[in-house]
Protein backbone atom coordinates (compact mmCIF):
# COMPACT_ATOMS: atom_id res chain seq x y z
CA UNK A 1 0.00 0.00 0.00
CA UNK A 2 2.58 2.63 0.54
CA UNK A 3 3.17 2.95 -3.18
CA UNK A 4 -0.17 4.07 -3.29
CA UNK A 5 1.50 7.52 -1.07
CA UNK A 6 4.18 8.17 -3.25
CA UNK A 7 7.10 6.97 -0.62
CA UNK A 8 8.28 3.93 1.03
CA UNK A 9 6.82 4.92 4.23
CA UNK A 10 4.20 2.20 6.02
CA UNK A 11 0.86 3.69 5.27
CA UNK A 12 -1.35 4.56 7.95
CA UNK A 13 -3.09 0.88 8.45
CA UNK A 14 0.09 -0.32 8.35
CA UNK A 15 0.94 2.17 11.16
CA UNK A 16 -1.85 0.68 13.19
CA UNK A 17 -1.10 -2.70 12.89
CA UNK A 18 2.68 -2.27 13.35
CA UNK A 19 1.90 0.11 16.72
CA UNK A 20 -0.97 -2.77 17.94
CA UNK A 21 1.89 -5.71 17.63
CA UNK A 22 4.43 -3.03 19.41
CA UNK A 23 1.47 -2.44 22.36
CA UNK A 24 1.54 -6.23 23.06
CA UNK A 25 5.18 -6.52 23.40
CA UNK A 26 5.33 -3.52 25.72
CA UNK A 27 2.39 -4.79 27.99
CA UNK A 28 4.25 -8.35 28.05
CA UNK A 29 7.81 -6.98 28.45
CA UNK A 30 9.58 -8.37 31.86
CA UNK A 31 9.73 -5.96 34.98
CA UNK A 32 13.43 -5.18 35.06
CA UNK A 33 13.61 -4.52 31.69
CA UNK A 34 10.67 -2.73 31.48
CA UNK A 35 11.98 -0.48 34.66
CA UNK A 36 15.23 -0.25 32.91
CA UNK A 37 13.88 1.12 30.28
CA UNK A 38 11.38 3.46 31.71
CA UNK A 39 14.62 4.98 33.55
CA UNK A 40 16.39 5.88 30.35
CA UNK A 41 13.18 7.19 28.56
CA UNK A 42 12.85 9.91 32.17
CA UNK A 43 16.38 10.77 31.68
CA UNK A 44 16.14 11.36 27.85
CA UNK A 45 13.09 13.55 28.12
CA UNK A 46 15.07 15.25 30.75
CA UNK A 47 18.09 16.08 28.30
CA UNK A 48 15.51 17.30 25.99
CA UNK A 49 14.03 19.66 28.96
CA UNK A 50 17.77 20.91 29.29
CA UNK A 51 18.04 21.98 26.21
CA UNK A 52 14.50 23.64 25.96
CA UNK A 53 15.66 25.68 28.93
CA UNK A 54 19.27 26.35 27.84
CA UNK A 55 17.49 28.52 24.81
CA UNK A 56 15.02 29.78 26.68
CA UNK A 57 17.81 30.73 29.42
CA UNK A 58 18.88 33.66 26.53
CA UNK A 59 17.19 37.01 27.11
CA UNK A 60 17.90 37.93 23.76
CA UNK A 61 15.57 36.00 22.32
CA UNK A 62 11.92 36.90 21.74
CA UNK A 63 9.26 34.78 23.40
CA UNK A 64 8.25 33.12 19.97
CA UNK A 65 11.81 32.83 18.63
CA UNK A 66 12.38 31.02 22.21
CA UNK A 67 9.63 28.97 22.01
CA UNK A 68 9.97 27.90 18.97
CA UNK A 69 13.60 26.89 18.88
CA UNK A 70 13.57 25.55 22.35
CA UNK A 71 10.81 22.97 21.40
CA UNK A 72 12.71 21.97 17.97
CA UNK A 73 16.27 20.99 20.53
CA UNK A 74 13.22 19.35 23.24
CA UNK A 75 12.38 16.92 20.37
CA UNK A 76 16.07 15.42 21.26
CA UNK A 77 13.90 13.68 23.99
CA UNK A 78 11.56 11.56 22.02
CA UNK A 79 13.77 11.24 19.14
CA UNK A 80 16.04 9.57 21.87
CA UNK A 81 13.35 7.39 23.03
CA UNK A 82 12.19 6.11 19.85
CA UNK A 83 15.90 5.37 18.03
CA UNK A 84 17.70 4.56 21.10
CA UNK A 85 15.11 2.57 22.52
CA UNK A 86 13.59 3.28 25.76
CA UNK A 87 9.67 2.80 27.69
CA UNK A 88 8.14 6.09 27.39
CA UNK A 89 4.75 7.19 29.12
CA UNK A 90 3.15 9.16 27.44
CA UNK A 91 3.68 7.26 24.30
CA UNK A 92 3.08 3.99 25.65
CA UNK A 93 -0.61 5.50 25.83
CA UNK A 94 -0.51 3.98 22.10
CA UNK A 95 -0.93 0.76 23.64
CA UNK A 96 -4.86 1.35 24.28
CA UNK A 97 -5.13 0.06 20.73
CA UNK A 98 -4.04 -3.53 21.43
CA UNK A 99 -6.31 -3.54 23.95
CA UNK A 100 -9.51 -2.30 22.62
CA UNK A 101 -8.69 -5.37 19.91
CA UNK A 102 -8.60 -7.84 23.21
CA UNK A 103 -4.91 -8.93 22.43
CA UNK A 104 -4.18 -7.55 25.92
CA UNK A 105 -5.60 -7.38 29.02
CA UNK A 106 -6.70 -3.91 31.53
CA UNK A 107 -4.42 -5.45 34.08
CA UNK A 108 -1.48 -5.88 31.70
CA UNK A 109 -1.79 -1.74 30.05
CA UNK A 110 -2.02 -0.48 34.25
CA UNK A 111 0.96 -2.47 34.78
CA UNK A 112 3.10 -0.90 31.70
CA UNK A 113 1.60 2.68 32.87
CA UNK A 114 2.62 2.43 36.61
CA UNK A 115 5.76 0.45 36.02
CA UNK A 116 6.67 3.02 33.18
CA UNK A 117 5.60 6.48 34.75
CA UNK A 118 7.43 5.69 38.60
CA UNK A 119 10.37 4.51 36.10
CA UNK A 120 10.23 7.53 33.74
CA UNK A 121 10.47 9.78 37.44
CA UNK A 122 13.01 8.13 38.42
CA UNK A 123 15.10 8.80 35.37
CA UNK A 124 13.97 12.38 34.91
CA UNK A 125 14.57 12.99 38.78
CA UNK A 126 17.68 11.48 38.21
CA UNK A 127 19.00 13.39 35.98
CA UNK A 128 17.71 16.56 37.55
CA UNK A 129 20.31 15.38 40.57
CA UNK A 130 23.20 14.96 38.28
CA UNK A 131 22.46 18.05 36.12
CA UNK A 132 22.19 19.98 39.24
CA UNK A 133 25.51 18.55 40.55
CA UNK A 134 27.34 19.22 37.40
CA UNK A 135 27.31 22.90 37.77
CA UNK A 136 25.31 22.82 34.56
CA UNK A 137 22.50 25.39 35.90
CA UNK A 138 25.10 28.26 37.52
CA UNK A 139 26.12 28.87 33.95
CA UNK A 140 25.37 32.04 31.92
CA UNK A 141 25.65 34.19 36.15
CA UNK A 142 23.06 31.79 36.59
CA UNK A 143 20.67 32.58 34.49
CA UNK A 144 20.26 29.02 33.69
CA UNK A 145 19.10 28.12 36.82
CA UNK A 146 17.30 31.12 37.48
CA UNK A 147 14.63 30.07 34.25
CA UNK A 148 14.42 26.47 35.76
CA UNK A 149 12.95 27.61 38.92
CA UNK A 150 10.71 30.59 36.06
CA UNK A 151 9.79 27.24 34.37
CA UNK A 152 8.62 25.64 37.65
CA UNK A 153 6.62 27.94 39.38
CA UNK A 154 4.72 28.58 35.94
CA UNK A 155 3.58 25.15 36.10
CA UNK A 156 2.77 25.41 40.06
CA UNK A 157 0.46 27.99 39.29
CA UNK A 158 -1.20 26.59 36.95
CA UNK A 159 -5.12 25.97 37.47
CA UNK A 160 -6.24 22.11 37.43
CA UNK A 161 -8.50 22.88 34.84
CA UNK A 162 -5.79 24.45 32.34
CA UNK A 163 -3.38 22.05 33.25
CA UNK A 164 -5.18 19.25 32.29
CA UNK A 165 -6.37 20.32 28.97
CA UNK A 166 -2.17 21.71 28.09
CA UNK A 167 -1.60 18.09 29.08
CA UNK A 168 -4.54 16.50 26.40
CA UNK A 169 -3.12 18.86 23.62
CA UNK A 170 0.28 18.00 24.55
CA UNK A 171 -0.01 13.96 24.60
CA UNK A 172 -2.23 14.64 21.12
CA UNK A 173 1.13 15.80 19.37
CA UNK A 174 3.25 13.55 21.23
CA UNK A 175 1.21 10.55 20.40
CA UNK A 176 0.78 11.45 16.51
CA UNK A 177 5.13 12.38 16.76
CA UNK A 178 5.29 8.30 17.85
CA UNK A 179 2.46 7.44 15.21
CA UNK A 180 4.26 8.95 12.32
CA UNK A 181 7.85 7.92 13.20
CA UNK A 182 6.33 4.24 13.19
CA UNK A 183 5.45 5.21 9.46
CA UNK A 184 9.53 5.71 8.88
CA UNK A 185 12.04 3.00 8.37
CA UNK A 186 15.44 4.95 8.84
CA UNK A 187 16.48 7.43 11.72
CA UNK A 188 16.11 10.30 9.10
CA UNK A 189 12.33 9.55 8.26
CA UNK A 190 11.57 9.17 12.40
CA UNK A 191 13.58 12.46 13.13
CA UNK A 192 11.65 14.53 10.27
CA UNK A 193 8.02 12.78 12.16
CA UNK A 194 9.24 13.01 15.71
CA UNK A 195 10.39 17.26 15.72
CA UNK A 196 7.15 19.12 14.34
CA UNK A 197 4.98 18.25 16.31
CA UNK A 198 6.75 18.03 19.54
CA UNK A 199 7.94 21.42 18.89
CA UNK A 200 4.50 22.67 18.45
CA UNK A 201 3.63 21.34 21.49
CA UNK A 202 6.51 22.78 23.80
CA UNK A 203 6.54 26.11 21.79
CA UNK A 204 2.27 26.47 22.46
CA UNK A 205 3.29 25.55 26.19
CA UNK A 206 1.63 22.57 26.81
CA UNK A 207 2.39 19.67 29.64
CA UNK A 208 4.12 17.09 29.37
CA UNK A 209 3.93 15.13 32.49
CA UNK A 210 7.35 13.30 32.35
CA UNK A 211 9.19 17.15 31.29
CA UNK A 212 7.75 18.14 34.53
CA UNK A 213 9.39 15.00 36.52
CA UNK A 214 12.58 17.08 35.49
CA UNK A 215 11.98 20.63 35.98
CA UNK A 216 10.43 20.15 39.63
CA UNK A 217 13.25 18.43 41.14
CA UNK A 218 15.91 20.83 39.92
CA UNK A 219 14.39 23.69 40.26
CA UNK A 220 14.00 22.88 44.45
CA UNK A 221 17.80 21.88 43.99
CA UNK A 222 18.39 25.03 42.55
CA UNK A 223 16.88 26.91 45.31
CA UNK A 224 17.87 25.06 48.25
CA UNK A 225 21.50 26.08 46.78
CA UNK A 226 20.85 29.56 45.82
CA UNK A 227 18.66 31.92 48.85
CA UNK A 228 18.10 34.37 46.41
CA UNK A 229 16.24 31.93 44.07
CA UNK A 230 13.99 30.70 47.16
CA UNK A 231 10.85 32.71 47.09
CA UNK A 232 8.22 31.59 46.13
CA UNK A 233 9.13 28.11 46.43
CA UNK A 234 8.64 25.43 44.31
CA UNK A 235 7.63 22.10 46.36
CA UNK A 236 6.88 18.20 46.44
CA UNK A 237 3.36 19.28 46.89
CA UNK A 238 3.46 21.61 43.91
CA UNK A 239 4.48 18.66 42.13
CA UNK A 240 1.69 16.67 42.77
CA UNK A 241 -0.97 19.45 42.34
CA UNK A 242 0.61 19.80 38.61
CA UNK A 243 0.93 15.82 37.75
CA UNK A 244 -2.43 14.54 38.75
CA UNK A 245 -4.10 16.88 36.26
CA UNK A 246 -1.35 16.45 33.80
CA UNK A 247 -0.75 12.88 33.69
CA UNK A 248 -4.96 12.80 33.40
CA UNK A 249 -4.73 14.66 30.44
CA UNK A 250 -1.78 13.09 28.65
CA UNK A 251 -3.56 9.38 29.15
CA UNK A 252 -6.88 11.60 27.73
CA UNK A 253 -4.98 12.97 24.64
CA UNK A 254 -2.89 9.92 23.84
CA UNK A 255 -4.83 6.70 24.53
CA UNK A 256 -8.11 8.20 23.11
CA UNK A 257 -7.86 11.29 21.11
CA UNK A 258 -4.94 9.07 19.21
CA UNK A 259 -5.00 5.57 20.10
CA UNK A 260 -8.49 4.54 20.56
CA UNK A 261 -9.34 6.64 17.32
CA UNK A 262 -7.16 5.42 14.88
CA UNK A 263 -8.22 1.83 16.35
CA UNK A 264 -12.03 2.90 15.17
CA UNK A 265 -10.74 3.67 12.28
CA UNK A 266 -8.55 0.65 10.90
CA UNK A 267 -9.55 -1.64 13.56
CA UNK A 268 -5.91 -3.79 12.98
CA UNK A 269 -7.04 -6.55 13.89
CA UNK A 270 -4.58 -9.73 14.42
CA UNK A 271 -1.74 -9.85 12.32
CA UNK A 272 -2.08 -13.01 9.74
CA UNK A 273 -0.43 -15.89 10.12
Amino acid sequence: MSELFGSDAYAPREVAQRIETVGVAKARMATLPLLMLGVLAGAFIGLGSLFFNLVRSDPTLGFATGQVLGGGVFALGLLLVVVAGAELFTGNNLIVMAWADGRIGSAEVLRNWVLVCAANFVGAAGLALLVYLSGHTAQAGGAIGAQVVKIALAKQSLPWHEAFFRGVLCNVLVCLAVWMAMAGRSVVDKAVAVVPPVAAFVAAGFEHSIANMYFFPLAMLVQAGDPALAAPPVTWSGLGGNLLPVIAGNLLGGSVLVGLSYHLIYRPGPPPN
